[in-house]
């Protein structure tokens, strides 16, 4: 096991002050998901930090997480974000974790109700190179599975014009934007 690479000191507070700036600058900034502002304004985003160190805490957490989100009332929990700045830095035993988290929401009895989407620092498409600047459609500043309610999903997609060109879209975005336009969307404190 590696050091992680995204320091932890208990801040929960910076983790999530640094994920907050990630979601308005990147996701909801370059309009990567056109669902994102909605949750975000109405205060319907559960951030989660967790101390866990193994996959074993960060299961556990999960499982939780996922209990905690099917019982709350989805006007005031719509989604919920579980940053692992702790455990998971090596983004393919991410991966592996990811398929581990999706076999917990089905033994959990909630497939179809929660799905989980994976965002990580080296996040990397199966058929993109690592540099290719699309990946940062799925980087965030910290390991993080995002649980979302399958029923907002569909409500989103079918209230969203092209839900399907999406993914193009951000991909066009991201390339556009370029390395360099990345890291001075991240780093400026003037957006």
């Amino acid at each position: 096991m590696t050091a992680p690479r995204f320091p932890f000191d208990g801040d929960e507070a910076a983790v999530v002050a640094d994920t907050c700036r990630w979601l308005e600058r990147a996701v909801i900034g370059l309009n990567l998901c056109p669902f994102a502002k909605a949750v975000h304004v109405r205060g319907q985003i559960r951030w989660t930090v967790t101390g866990a160190s193994d996959r074993r805490e960060l299961l556990d957490e999960l499982k939780h997480e996922l209990r905690v989100l099917a019982q709350a009332d989805p006007e005031a929990i719509d989604t919920t974000l579980l940053v692992h700045p702790r455990v998971l830095a090596d983004f393919d035993d991410y991966l592996d974790f990811v398929e581990q988290a999706e076999r917990a929401v089905r033994k959990a009895g909630l497939e179809g109700t929660l799905q989980v989407a994976s965002f990580h620092p080296d996040y990397a498409f199966g058929d993109a190179p690592p540099d290719d600047p699309a990946n940062a459609t799925n980087r965030s500043p910290y390991p993080m599975l995002h649980l979302l309610r399958e029923a907002s999903v569909d409500r989103a997609i079918e209230a969203f014009p092209d839900a399907a060109g999406i993914y193009e879209r951000n991909i066009e975005t991201l390339r556009r934007l370029g390395h360099q336009g990345w890291r001075h969307l991240m780093a400026s404190d003037e957006h």
